[in-house]
């Protein structure tokens, strides 16, 4: 991922900067967690791609101290997409239950309403930003990548509203970003990501597992809220359940 050239630099980034680098991020998970295609290893697992998003990470880690650009550097290193689709197939398999399911509702206590009702929070946080499940491609909404997807979009409205001066956008991107991070991502992605950094130590999903899990860390903490712990319990399989399949989320218009 190339860095834009008007990416500012560490001393001079701005509240509206700020929210575009945590986009390019947040665009970058959504991308490598999606099946392996060119373009994952053209923007994320090729050294120009890792060394571009590490640039944008490097004006985060200045504000915050997040330490987001060495983990963004170490996504380089895997340029076959075949090698990606087969780690990609073995952590998180064709259905749900891989190694590392990267569902949402595939982790917490055991309950029969509970994975239904979170799916429909998330449809909640997606219609009321204007946002649809693309019926088209089929995947679920609580996959990491939808989640990741909407903090993009939710960010890039926060710039926005910053550089337009827009208030009453900008506290309701900011509330749902807070509420967003404290119900579904802050909860199961920071144990997600360390598992996957557990599972594949060394490769192109471990790295991106640890940035993950640290990017979303530090996002609870920007909006103070607690992030999820670092070891997560599955729910007992339910070998009658048919999951509910859906599409990503449609490509968001410019706000």
């Amino acid at each position: 991922m190339s860095a834009p050239p008007d990416t500012p630099t560490r001393s001079d980034a701005g509240p509206a900067d700020l929210a575009l680098c945590r986009s390019a991020v947040w665009e970058a998970l959504a991308l490598g967690f999606r099946p392996p295609a060119a373009e994952t290893v053209a923007r994320l697992a090729s050294p120009e791609g890792a060394g571009g998003l590490a640039a944008i990470a490097d004006v985060l880690d200045a504000a915050a101290g997040s330490g987001l650009a060495p983990l963004t550097r170490a996504l380089a290193g895997e340029t076959s997409v075949e090698a990606l689709r087969v780690a990609h197939g073995r952590l998180f398999g064709h259905t749900a239950r891989g190694e590392a399911p990267p569902y949402e509702t595939e982790y917490g206590e055991e309950s029969l309403f509970e994975p239904q009702r979170e799916l429909a929070d998330l449809g909640a946080f997606f219609r009321a930003f204007g946002l649809r499940l693309d019926p088209g491609a089929r995947e679920r909404p609580d996959h990491i990548a939808c989640e990741c997807e909407f903090l993009l979009v939710l960010a890039r409205k926060e710039a926005h509203a910053l550089k337009t001066g827009d208030a009453a956008m900008l506290a309701a991107t900011c509330r749902a970003t807070r509420l967003f991070l404290r119900d579904h991502p802050g909860r199961w992605a920071p144990g997600f990501g360390t598992k996957l950094g557990r599972l594949d130590p060394d490769g192109f999903y471990g790295a991106l597992g640890r940035l993950l899990a640290a990017f979303v860390a530090a996002e609870c903490r920007r909006v103070d809220v607690a992030a999820g712990p670092e070891f997560l319990r599955l729910r007992p399989a339910a070998p009658d359940a048919t999951p509910m399949a859906c599409g990503p989320l449609a490509a968001a218009p410019e706000p």
